[in-house]
């Protein structure tokens, strides 16, 4: 399940053909999902010596050439096609479309080919933007132009829905897979959107024919405000961090306004298959990716020292033939060096590393409300970047929502105090009343029982990565019984209904019951308001563990960083019923969070289980033990981040 494959093999079969000189032409939308799949060399090896786009009208006529056009099947695409067979500019013409082409729409062109230049219509289906072999988006970020909720804060948007059924269809028909599809229990909007998709693959049938495995592929539909606290965290490895501080955008970098950056450097591209570093690390933490730059630097360094020695012919013949790839490694060398010597300054300047060790402690095991609460308080009063302080409210507002001493109203007050605009600062409000606890399914913060506290105090004490990286996605908690084929469909339903034999008994379909009882070997994930790289991460370890004999895609009508977040919660304020200006009133099951209680003191450790939102393991006052080990994972991290810092400014 390699969706960059998928959409590689799409295209090499679309330039393959003619054997001839041609132009590639696409849309807005097929542009960005073939300048991922596939390099300008990799166009070049296959006679492509002009791509452009169909709406440009000053290309010049050139009817020598050969054209393959690979578009989206959208009324936009459709026009501008028709009006460049009727005034054609190229030899020939080979039409690819990126969906289902309607057999009214194949009419209309056949009626403008009145030159009968078209050689080929066919339909491929990349109509999504593979961004790694494992993570796929649909480039949907909501906005006023183009937002996702409807008239509802439950109900989509009919054009977000229809480009989501299309996309995620493709996934599918380009896997040759024919899912059966389950979606969170409590999402109005996941049940819709796998409905839509089933009747999708039933108008669709002869599409979806595929050969039937012993155990169906899985759809899991997910919704991105059951786990709001995700893209709100700061990010510590490679790729999620330069998408949280820079932002990716289809594969490239905007490094334009970085302090005194080479012209060269002012747009960097980001691609696993052609960056051998970046594909090694874009993983890794931020403290080993320090080491590993190093490294990288000191290796070009080597070659440079033994590339000068030119003293033979032979010694020129080498030199010539190692100069392109000589090249190419030190434009590398200096990519990485300026974009994680702008990381380590963000890193710096905006204090991140208390503000996420404050993170981490409000989504994790935490060191009890009224600690969380000064802590935050003191980092909103700071000078720290306002988007930071927001991030910081929301996950103060979403972790103690049910806690009846939350302050959650003057922390607003706060924000509006030290800085942001009052509707901004009422974007804590907005992400209550969409992402609230009435609103979530299932146990985001793992305290509403006394087991899963139990878990979430104690899985602080693992190791040193827990201090800035504790924090596990939501998703994971669903994934482990699902790998074991013991999720339940009480909480995660089938769209494919039971169906009713002859003899009268309602039992479930068989492809339905093989997915309940069987660890499925295919699992595709779609998160509903966009995935993170933080998830994908995930995706990727789990992927990579041998025993686990699953594989699983995970995609998102986006990819989210927090600022992409928070426009996701922006746009959705018109949904709402009502005026956001308040925490919403919780269902008297939600506020009530009262249950058993258990105080363990074990040495310098308090355990506390069964209370309010945020007990669970902390440092007893006045006791060193826990404090000193704590602390020295604290001073760790803090080296390794000096590390960075200082290998960086060396290179630089």
């Amino acid at each position: 399940m390699d969706v960059l494959h998928a959409v590689q093999t799409y295209a090499i079969k679309m330039v393959s053909s003619p054997s001839a000189i041609k132009v590639l032409l696409l849309d807005l939308h097929t542009t960005p999902i073939i300048s991922l799949a596939c390099t300008q060399s990799d166009l070049l090896t296959h006679q492509v010596y002009l791509t452009d786009r169909i709406d440009n009208n000053r290309r010049d006529r050139m009817p020598h050439l050969k054209c393959v056009c690979f578009l989206s099947p959208s009324e936009d695409s459709l026009e501008a096609v028709r009006r460049e067979l009727c005034e054609p500019k190229y030899g020939e013409y080979y039409l690819y479309f990126s969906n289902v082409l309607s057999k009214s729409s194949i009419e209309q062109l056949a009626e403008a080919d009145s030159y009968e230049l078209v050689r080929e219509i066919q339909e491929f289906f990349a109509d999504y933007s593979p961004l790694l072999p494992y993570l796929f988006s649909l480039n949907h970020i909501p906005s006023p132009n183009a937002p996702l909720y409807g008239s509802s804060s439950t109900s989509w948007d009919p054009e977000a829905l229809k480009r989501s059924v299309h996309g995620i269809a493709a996934v599918l028909l380009s896997l040759k897979k024919k899912p059966v599809i389950r979606y969170e229990r409590m999402s109005v909007m996941a049940r819709k959107l796998g409905s839509e998709i089933k009747k999708f693959t039933e108008d669709h049938a002869s599409l979806f024919d595929f050969r039937p495995t012993q155990t169906a592929p899985l759809l899991l539909i997910l919704d991105r405000l059951n786990d709001p606290v995700t893209p709100l965290l700061s990010q510590w490895t490679y790729q999620a961090m330069v998408h949280e501080l820079l932002g990716i955008v289809n594969g490239r970098v905007d490094l334009s306004t970085v302090p005194d950056v080479q012209k060269e450097l002012q747009e960097i591209t980001l691609s696993p298959q052609t960056d051998p570093f970046y594909q090694r690390h874009l993983l890794s933490n931020f403290g080993d990716l320090g080491e590993a730059l190093k490294a990288y630097v000191d290796s070009y360094q080597t070659k440079t020292a033994t590339s000068t020695v030119i003293q033979t012919v032979a010694d020129m013949k080498r030199f010539v033939e190692e100069y392109p790839e000589f090249r190419k490694l030190g434009g590398n060398v200096s990519k990485h060096v300026a974009l994680v010597g702008e990381l380590s300054r963000l890193v710096g300047r905006d204090n991140l590393l208390q503000i996420s060790e404050t993170e981490q402690n409000l989504v994790g095991a935490g060191g009890g409300h009224s600690n969380d609460l000064k802590t935050v308080q003191t980092l909103i009063a700071s000078n720290i970047p306002p988007v930071n302080k927001l991030r910081l409210a929301m996950l103060y507002a979403l972790r103690y929502q049910k806690n009846n001493s939350n302050a959650i109203s003057s922390v607003v007050d706060l924000l509006v105090k030290h800085g942001l605009k009052e509707d901004e600062a009422k974007l804590v409000y907005v992400v209550l009343h969409l992402a609230g606890a009435d609103q979530r399914q299932g146990d985001l913060f793992s305290d509403e029982n006394i087991f899963s506290r139990g878990r979430s105090a104690l899985k602080g004490l693992q190791g040193v990565e827990n201090v800035y990286t504790q924090h596990k996605p939501h998703f994971l908690q669903m994934l482990e019984p699902l790998l074991k084929g013991r999720l339940k469909d009480t909480n995660y339903p089938f769209i494919d209904p039971p169906t009713t034999p002859a003899s009268g008994i309602s039992t479930p379909s068989s492809a339905a019951n093989n997915a309940t009882t069987q660890r499925p070997q295919d699992v595709i994930i779609f998160m509903v308001g966009g995935a993170t790289y933080e998830e994908a991460r995930a995706v990727a370890k789990l992927n990579t563990d041998a025993g686990s004999g699953t594989r699983i895609l995970l995609g998102g009508t986006c990819v989210h960083n927090s600022s992409s977040f928070l426009h996701h919660l922006q746009s959705a304020v018109p949904a709402l019923s009502s005026t956001v200006n308040s925490v919403p009133v919780l269902s008297p099951s939600a506020a009530n969070p009262s249950s058993p209680s258990l105080n363990l003191q074990l040495g310098g450790i308090q355990v506390s289980m069964g209370g309010p939102g945020g007990t669970g393991v902390y440092r007893t006052p006045g006791e060193g033990g826990i404090a000193v080990q704590a602390d020295g994972i604290r001073d760790g991290v803090m080296n390794l981040f000096g590390k960075v810092k200082q290998n960086v400014e060396r290179l630089t």
